[in-house]
């Protein structure tokens, strides 16, 4: 019976050890927080998504009304130079913070889709530039390309919803361990 107690013991220890590995290993929060990049991500992301709303209701307007073509072709010229400079802005940030430009294993599948992201943005251009494709399917090409951004941005704000949560839990948790003496050795 104190074997079993044991195994008990030690899987339910584990389990709780897997439900505090936060998003971000000490040093790695620190780094976090003294990168430069950190700001940067913040604010283009906000630019970003404004221009993304202003962007969708000219898509939608134009494909509704067929009024619009510049404005709305403009708007998403506009949001994909805002996605490349927040795709580069966040390599380094990843540089700084994990010390990889991409794929880091706390980002690995935001990364992966925000190359799908990128990838169908990029094609709008592409169509664009060349006119491979006529008004109304730019348009449609665009916002499959803002489903994209959309499901990607849900990505991040999840994850970093999760970091802050994590980071105060790991908080409370080494809190309750100074509390009863055990402070730095857990």
């Amino acid at each position: 019976m104190d074997a079993l107690q044991t195994t008990t013991t030690d899987f339910e220890s584990s389990a709780d050890n897997a439900a505090y590995r936060p998003l971000y290993t000490p040093e790695q929060r620190k780094r976090r927080d003294a990168s430069r990049w950190t700001n940067v991500q913040g604010v283009l992301a906000i630019v970003q998504f404004v221009v993304f709303a202003i962007s969708v209701s000219l898509v939608l307007r134009f494909l509704i009304t067929g009024d619009g073509l510049v404005a709305a072709s403009v708007s998403i010229v506009a949001k994909t130079m805002l996605l490349y400079a927040i795709m580069i802005t966040g390599c380094l940030w990843e540089k700084d913070v994990f010390g990889v430009y991409l794929l880091a294993p706390a980002f690995y599948w935001e990364d992966m889709v925000s190359f799908v992201v990128i990838a169908l943005h990029t094609a709008y251009l592409i169509v664009l530039l060349t006119g491979a494709l006529g008004p109304r399917e730019q348009m449609l090409l665009a916002l499959a390309a803002y489903s994209t951004y959309a499901v990607n941005a849900t990505q991040f704000l999840l994850k970093l919803r999760a970091a802050r949560l994590g980071a105060k839990a790991e908080d409370e948790r080494r809190a309750r361990l100074e509390a009863v003496g055990l402070g730095q050795s857990a």
